[in-house]
């Protein structure tokens, strides 16, 4: 047996950080004085207040802050659809319950169609809702539903008020040092993402880079909004950060598109890749200006009339080169400015957040019908601590609807709430019956709280458990006011808690949400609904939104175990946006040759005839990449600098459509070609 962790280096207490320190002593602090204030203000379960403090303990102000406005706003949606609810059909179950589940789907379908602070503040008012109605079912006097409601209403606020108050004692890392140097790093590994695509040769772990970068830039932006909350100097720049992120994303299509080029160019000239190398380590150089740049690429543009696949690559990595200077001094004006400074960046759209309908849908349906069930054994067998049981299973319904993975969370919840149920009938009835004080008590559960949070910071593998464990660890002791000891109804309500997580288990093993490569193909028709709709004359949505709904949903399988459903996601994303920005590249280039605008308007007509929302028709795909070829092949590049531009635009085209002829995988794992 290994003892190695009663080592003294190894306790808690003494391998914790400085920072680690802090974050425990806040919290810990915070739900001790969240219950405190919850008995002083005489609320019957105060130890919701002491919940309340805990989910909102976040490690950043900016977190601390919108999560709590969140939860604030939830709650009190959540209170008054209990009191409309509640108040007009306690006298008819069935009325209740339908009503009950209604709302909970209703809150489920919203909260699936947003991120962040709306998606946090319509769960909550979904599992407040079912708090407050499910707990007031054998109320007599309909004024008592009231007293309840506003009861519930000031723990979870009291909770949020003591968070807020020991986050401004105990502050913590300010969220604008975070993202700042989350964009520097990231713009640092961009250059690196660089090397790595634009070598000669084919490598293994192009794709998984490729999605890593995505999926950072677009965590990035998680961190924007967070700092948003933190610092109004943050909430000035909120513009610049928005372009600087969207140039971010920008950056990472244009590599790909190089690398496109050069997968499709086997003969390229070495001196190319020489320049390229110089280049890229020019940019790296913290002194770097366009002039040193300008000389560099200056060695491999050829003129006019010269290779039009040479010129088309220089001219895109010239692009690259400038994009990347300008994200680079925008970062540096953000760093630089004072709180007082604004800034006027080319104005881009919110990165875009696109939803799954049909998940949204599916798991909406999902609540509505594992609530009725419940509600309809409840009314059944009368069972008194129905109330507990469906007010756990509403909560890892609408909680855990969008989560990557819902079973496995909710297993977890259910291995979480077995410890729990031994853990707190060790503590109340071998500790608490004998304390007749509250601040006895608060000398047993500070130490208790303040363990249990550097347990959830050391130990990386069980944090989930160990945050779970903290947040429910309240409801299951059930501090209460006055204090209750009765041990059968102690036994009641926590089994009744367990059985309510099993009953969403089963739900979603019985309603299983949909697989990595149904969501793929979901996604996929999505992008390719987008993109036709690129093809228009006026098209819906921007170069720029196109551009991160793309990357949106690449980013909604970047955890996903299914390696070939990422990959034809990602695959179909990069062609689409490779695809669009030429559409948008020959929208714009107007040449004064009839014959060019024609062979222009003619392959913008081909990109309408091979993609259809079902997939490519691939006959049409090979008619139209023989006809590009042939078009290029008639093209006098070596006489007309306006030809060899568009034989240059046009073999960019190819380069791109020419990645969907591989073959497709079979129909079970994705049907990327319809």
């Amino acid at each position: 047996m290994n003892f190695q962790w009663l080592a003294w280096q190894n306790l808690p207490w003494i391998k914790a950080s400085g920072g680690q320190w802090r974050y425990a002593l806040r919290n810990a602090i915070a739900m001790c004085l969240a219950l405190s204030v919850a008995y002083a203000l005489q609320l019957d379960q105060p130890y919701w207040a002491m919940t309340s403090a805990a989910v909102v303990s976040f490690p950043t102000v900016g977190g601390a802050i919108s999560k709590s406005l969140g939860r604030i706003v939830g709650s009190l949606l959540g209170a008054t659809a209990a009191l409309l609810i509640a108040g007009h059909t306690l006298n008819e179950p069935w009325l209740f319950a339908f009503f009950m589940a209604g709302w909970l789907a209703l809150c489920t379908w919203i909260a699936n169609h947003f991120q962040n602070n709306v998606a946090y503040a319509f769960s909550l008012a979904g599992y407040t809702a079912a708090i407050i109605a499910f707990s007031s079912v054998n109320i007599t006097d309909i004024s008592e539903l009231w007293t309840i409601t506003q009861a519930r209403v000031c723990e979870v606020i009291s909770g949020i008020l003591c968070a807020g108050l020991m986050m401004m004692v105990l502050p913590s890392t300010s969220d604008g040092h975070a993202l700042m140097g989350s964009l520097r790093q990231m713009h640092a590994r961009l250059l690196d993402h660089a090397v790595l695509l634009l070598q000669q040769g084919s490598t293994d772990n192009v794709r998984t880079a490729h999605e890593n970068v995505i999926s950072q830039i677009l965590t990035m932006n998680l961190l924007r909004i967070q700092a948003f909350w933190s610092h109004y100097r943050f909430r000035r720049q909120n513009n610049v950060l928005n372009y600087v992120l969207h140039q971010q994303l920008r950056l990472t299509s244009v590599l790909s598109s190089l690398r496109r080029m050069l997968l499709n160019w086997p003969d390229a000239p070495p001196l190319l890749f020489d320049a390229m190398q110089k280049l890229l380590h020019e940019l790296a150089q913290p002194e770097c200006d366009k002039y040193r740049l300008a000389l560099i690429l200056r060695s491999i543009t050829p003129a006019a009339e010269g290779d039009y696949r040479q010129r088309a690559f220089v001219q895109r990595l010239r692009y690259f080169a400038w994009v990347y200077l300008n994200v680079q001094r925008w970062i540096r004006l953000i760093e630089r400015a004072d709180a007082d400074t604004r800034f006027q960046p080319p104005r881009v759209p919110s990165l875009a957040r696109e939803s799954d309908n049909a998940e949204a849908g599916w798991s909406a349906l999902r609540t509505f019908s594992v609530i009725m069930l419940g509600c309809a054994y409840w009314i059944a067998t009368q069972w008194d601590s129905g109330a507990a049981a469906l007010t756990l299973t509403a909560i890892a319904c609408v909680l855990y609807s969008s989560a990557p993975s819902p079973t496995g969370s909710i297993s977890l919840l259910l291995k979480t709430l077995l410890w729990l149920s031994v853990f707190s009938f060790v503590l109340q009835f071998g500790l608490m019956v004998q304390i007749s004080a509250l601040w006895q008590f608060l000398l047993v559960l500070f130490p208790l709280l303040l363990t249990l949070q550097l347990f959830k910071l050391q130990q990386k593998a069980r944090a989930g458990m160990w945050g779970q464990f903290i947040v429910f660890m309240g409801s299951f002791i059930a501090v209460s006011n006055p204090p209750d000891w009765d041990y059968q109804s102690f036994l009641n309500d926590n089994l009744a808690k367990v059985c309510g997580v099993m009953l969403a288990w089963l739900a979603f093993q019985v309603l299983r949400p949909s697989s990595d490569a149904r969501r793929s193909r979901r996604h996929i028709r999505a992008l390719r609904h987008a993109f036709l709709d690129q093809l228009r004359r006026h098209p819906r949505l921007s170069e720029s939104r196109f551009e991160s709904q793309i990357y949106h949903h690449i980013s909604q399988l970047s955890n996903s175990r299914d390696e070939q459903a990422r990959i034809w996601l990602l695959r179909w994303g990069v062609v689409l946006l490779n695809c669009t920005h030429i559409v948008w590249q020959l929208r714009e280039w107007q040449p004064s040759s009839p014959t060019l605008a024609r062979m222009r308007d003619s392959s913008l007509q081909d990109l309408q005839r091979i993609m259809s929302l079902r997939g490519v028709r691939h006959t049409s795909l090979q008619a139209t990449l023989d006809e590009l070829e042939e078009m290029i092949a008639h093209l006098p590049v070596t006489q007309d600098s306006e030809a060899n531009t568009l034989a240059g635009i046009l073999w960019r085209l190819r380069c791109s459509l020419a990645q969907l002829k591989q073959a497709v995988p079979t129909d079970n794992i994705v049907a990327a070609a319809g």
